[in-house]
C-alpha cells in the first residue's frame, strides 16, 4: 500500500492513513520522541530544537522551534496516550495532532488526524485554509513515515 493520496476533511477534522512495514512499537517510539519530530514532519515547519523528555508520556509537555514565514516556538502537551496505539498532543490553540496505530498484515496502519473542533480559533483556521494546508502536510508526513519504515511487500 502506498501513502495516502488524499486526506479526508470532515467536520473539523482532517485525517489520512497509510501502512508502514514496521511493528507498532517501533513507529510509536519515533512518534513519542519529540526530538525526532522534525524527521517525519511533512509541513516543513518543525525544527530540531526541542525541549522536553526523550520519551513522551501522558501529560508531558514539550516545546519546539517552528517556522512559518518567521521563526517561533510552541509548547505542546500530550493529551492522549495509549502505549504503541495512540498518541496526541495540542498547544495553546487546542487543536489536536493525533496518531493512531493499528497492527495489520505486513506492518502498521498509521492514521494521522488534525482535530481542531475544540479550538477557539476554529473559524479563523477555516478562513485561513488551515484544514486544506494540514491535509497536504498529513499526506507528506505519511509519505515520510513510509520512507523511514518502508512499505509492506
Amino acid at each position: 500500500m502506498t501513502p495516502a493520496d488524499h486526506a479526508v476533511i470532515a467536520g473539523r477534522t482532517v485525517t489520512a492513513s497509510t501502512v508502514v512495514a514496521a511493528p507498532a512499537a517501533e513507529v510509536f517510539a519515533l512518534l513519542a520522541d519529540p526530538h525526532r519530530h522534525h524527521e517525519f514532519d511533512g509541513s516543513g515547519t518543525v525544527r530540531a530544537a526541542v525541549t522536553g523528555p526523550d520519551r513522551l508520556g501522558p501529560g508531558d509537555r514539550f516545546s519546539m522551534s517552528m517556522r512559518i514565514g518567521m521563526p517561533y516556538r510552541v509548547t505542546n502537551s500530550v493529551v492522549e496516550f495509549e502505549q504503541d496505539r495512540r498518541i496526541a498532543w495540542c498547544h495553546f490553540a487546542k487543536a489536536i495532532w493525533r496518531y493512531e496505530l493499528d497492527p495489520v498484515d505486513g506492518g502498521t496502519r498509521v492514521t494521522e488526524t488534525f482535530d481542531y473542533g475544540g479550538s477557539r480559533f476554529a473559524r479563523g483556521m477555516e478562513l485561513m485554509k488551515f484544514p486544506q494546508g494540514n491535509a497536504k502536510s498529513i499526506r507528506d508526513t505519511l509519505r515520510r513515515l513510509v520512507t523511514i519504515f518502508g512499505a509492506p511487500a
